[in-house]
C-alpha cells in the first residue's frame, strides 16, 4: 500500500516548494519535448521568458496550488511551436542548472496553458492557466 498524505500535508508541501523556489523566478517556455527530469539539459528553443511575480503562486488549498499575478512576456525572444516550461530558482541566479519545475505547455492541453502555442517572435506571450497539484498515489 501506498503513503497517502492529508490535504493539510500536501498544501504543506507545495506551499514548503515555493518557498525553496523563492520569489522571482523565471519561467521559459521551449520547444520540442521536454527533457527526462529537471537535471538534464535543456532542450529546444527558448520560445519565451517570463519572469514571475514575486508572490508567483496562491496558497495552497484542497491540495493544489495556482498561479498568481500575470505571467507574461511583452516581446517574445523566437519564434516556433511551444512545448513545454522549465522553471528556474531565481532571475539573478538562472543559469541553465537550477532548474526545479518543467512540465508541457499547450491550450486546452498540458500542465501549463497559454494564450496561443504558436509563437512569433516579438508577440506578446501571455499564461492563462497553471494549477501545481500535489496528489495521492
Amino acid at each position: 500500500m501506498a503513503v497517502q498524505l492529508s490535504v493539510l500535508a500536501r498544501n504543506a508541501k507545495l506551499d514548503a516548494i515555493e518557498a525553496y523556489a523563492g520569489g522571482s523566478c523565471a519561467l521559459e517556455i521551449r520547444t520540442l519535448a521536454q527533457p527526462a527530469n529537471c537535471a538534464a539539459a535543456g532542450v529546444g528553443s527558448v520560445l519565451a521568458t517570463v519572469l514571475l511575480p514575486a508572490d508567483w503562486m496562491a496558497a495552497a488549498s484542497g491540495g493544489a496550488k495556482a498561479l498568481a499575478g500575470t505571467w507574461q512576456d511583452l516581446v517574445a525572444d523566437a519564434a516556433g511551436l511551444a512545448a513545454h516550461f522549465r522553471v528556474y530558482n531565481s532571475q539573478a541566479t538562472k543559469d541553465g542548472s537550477t532548474c526545479f519545475m518543467q512540465g508541457s505547455c499547450g491550450i486546452g492541453t498540458g500542465d501549463l496553458q497559454l494564450d496561443n502555442t504558436n509563437i512569433a517572435a516579438g508577440q506578446q506571450v501571455t499564461i492563462t492557466g497553471f494549477t501545481w497539484t500535489e496528489g495521492n498515489p
